[in-house]
């Protein structure tokens, strides 16, 4: 039976955290490449870069998802993604 410290436990999450924050961050840069295809395309259609109802439903899915802080971080995303309204 092999005993594994307090300190080899949180190094090991600690590495778990930190990968899983590398695929977190190249999937936030992959949908914010998406949005700019999605908004490059809607503004040459001549439709606005920002379709607000389309916000909502992602505002809604991370809230009901993560709860209220869902609402906070879907807004950063929003923001990263299509920039300040």
């Amino acid at each position: 039976m092999t005993t594994t410290t307090p300190e080899a436990a949180i190094a090991d999450a600690r590495e778990r955290i930190d990968a899983l924050d590398d695929r977190i961050i190249g999937l936030i840069q992959e949908r914010m490449a998406v949005s700019a295809v999605v908004q490059q395309t809607r503004i040459a259609s001549g439709g606005r870069r920002v379709h607000l109802s389309r916000e909502m439903e992602i505002l809604a899915r991370y809230r009901e998802a993560l709860g209220k802080p869902g609402t906070g971080l879907a807004m950063t995303l929003l923001e990263l993604c299509r920039g300040r309204v």
